[in-house]
């Protein structure tokens, strides 16, 4: 069976879909590289204003391909990092549906997005310590940035599998939903809705304030981007609709 990333854009979202059935959607070098490739045409897209990854069911990525794995150097590790890094790098808004299983480099994936959602089957192992294997593709500063390091260690080194309630209590994911793709799409249709340049930017910001140490260092930042958006056509076409619906309502 074929190794692909399957692509659809709907209400302005990209729902990039993993399909390697045959090993249950594992990133082997294949299947990494096309999800770069899905990764950098959707944030190429005016169309597109926000991504949704997850995979064929029944699982959403079982981890690395094993067999390439046994004779990785780091050159080659590296490439098998590249379709979560992308995913990392995204400048557009971006959520996991974890449909099934997260192990390992699936787990990876899953940190990599902006936000989390789990479907009722989902499955959350990090595996690379029984296997005799060091975690990899920045998983360290990922799951210790969502968890902390009292859960990163839960995960990483007493090797907590958790589930999709667990995961939700825990904060590894934002919510639990029943068509989780469904509902990925729904709330990154929310994002696709609002200006892409003005999103890309809250994005970047985001990202620069959670690293600083004083709210006084986060406003100087932002006041300069706001002031930007303030002056933006988007901005006024958007206040004006605004102000017109305030006024008919009378309130």
């Amino acid at each position: 069976m074929a190794t692909d990333v399957r692509t659809r854009t709907t209400d302005g979202v990209a729902v990039l879909t993993l399909s390697n059935p045959e090993r249950r959607n594992a990133l082997n070098i294949e299947l990494s590289a096309k999800l770069a490739a899905a990764v950098r045409a959707a944030a190429a897209d005016d169309a597109v204003g926000a991504i949704v990854v997850t995979g064929e069911d029944p699982a959403f990525c079982a981890g690395g391909d094993l067999s390439e794995l046994a004779t990785a150097d780091t050159d080659t590790l590296h490439t098998v990092y590249a379709g979560f890094v992308a995913i990392a790098e995204c400048p557009l808004p971006t959520i996991a549906a974890v449909n099934g299983a997260a192990v390992g480099a699936g787990l990876n994936l899953a940190l990599a997005c902006d936000l989390r959602l789990a479907g009722p089957r989902a499955r959350f192992e990090s595996r690379f310590l029984p296997l005799g294997l060091h975690p990899g593709g920045g998983y360290t500063w990922m799951v210790q940035r969502v968890l902390g390091p009292q859960g990163a260690a839960a995960l990483t080194l007493f090797g907590d599998v958790v589930d999709a309630g667990e995961a939700a209590r825990i904060g590894l994911v934002h919510r639990v939903a029943d068509d989780v793709v469904g509902a990925a799409v729904e709330l990154a249709a929310r994002a696709a809705a609002a200006p892409r340049d003005l999103v890309r930017t809250t994005k970047a910001t985001l990202r620069l304030t959670a690293g600083m140490a004083t709210q006084a260092e986060a406003v100087e930042v932002e006041v300069r981007a706001q002031a930007d958006s303030v002056r933006s056509a988007e901005f006024r076409d958007r206040l004006a609709a605004l102000q017109a619906t305030i006024s008919r309502s009378g309130r």
